[in-house]
């Protein structure tokens, strides 16, 4: 089962080990120390532990495969979401595998990532980079695969205070979203700009951490819960 480090343990660990990219779980547990909301989630080896990690979330929940090998988790089938009984994580358990083999050979797999679906919101996407020129970086805007098609982002140096945040929010497209459009309700910007503030501290304070991607976050009306990390060193 997942053991909690602290977030110089979990850099450390992952330069001894010659990694470049954290595993999702161990991304989170570093959120946590700097305040950064994410959805409940859980590590497990063994099938009986994904089944007890699920039921201790409880359902609808998220599986993920968590391997090296494999970066980008969607493209290699290594992502099934909607899963809403024991029965249907059972055959999504077994069915993440053979798709993730099929796909990407037979690669090593750490174990996989249960994560308690989370209502579905405006989605943004929260980053950031060490620029060689300018330290580093945070980075605001259009979430899940809008943030590709529209280059709809807005940078800032870090840190930067919730002030700043908020002007950065404003300067993008998303914004207009986050207001509430068609009935919606107006996303929650104080914790939106929060999680800003507390990624750029992140970066800040973690040299070794080269790039942060956190995306979808989802802006609902009463927080912003990142759903996906990704942090390089």
């Amino acid at each position: 089962m997942e053991v909690k480090m602290g977030y110089r343990e979990i850099i450390k660990s992952a330069i001894d080990a010659g990694r470049e990219v954290l595993p999702e779980h161990e991304a989170y547990q570093i959120c946590e120390e700097f305040g950064i909301v994410y959805s409940p989630t859980r590590f497990a080896t063994t099938r009986d532990e994904a089944v007890e990690a699920a039921e201790s979330l409880g359902y609808p929940v998220v599986l993920k495969v968590v391997s090296q090998a494999v970066v980008h988790k969607s493209d290699a089938g290594g992502v099934i979401v909607g899963i809403a009984s024991q029965t249907e994580f059972k055959e999504a358990y077994d069915l993440l595998f053979a798709t993730v083999k099929k796909k990407v050979g037979d690669v090593a797999i750490d174990g996989v990532l249960v994560q308690k679906a989370m209502p579905k919101a405006a989605e943004v996407v929260v980053g950031g980079l060490k620029d060689d020129l300018f330290g580093p970086v945070v980075m605001f805007g259009s979430g899940g695969i809008l943030v590709e098609i529209f280059k709809d982002v807005s940078f800032r140096l870090a840190p930067l205070d919730r002030d700043e945040a908020m002007r950065q929010i404003k300067e993008t497209k998303a914004y207009e979203i986050l207001k509430g459009v068609r009935g919606a309700p107006p996303s929650d910007l104080d914790a939106l700009a929060d999680l800003i503030v507390n990624a750029a501290e992140l970066l800040s304070a973690i040299p070794e951490i080269k790039e942060l991607d956190f995306n979808p976050v989802f802006a609902a009306s009463d927080g912003a819960v990142v759903v996906d990390a990704r942090m390089v060193i």
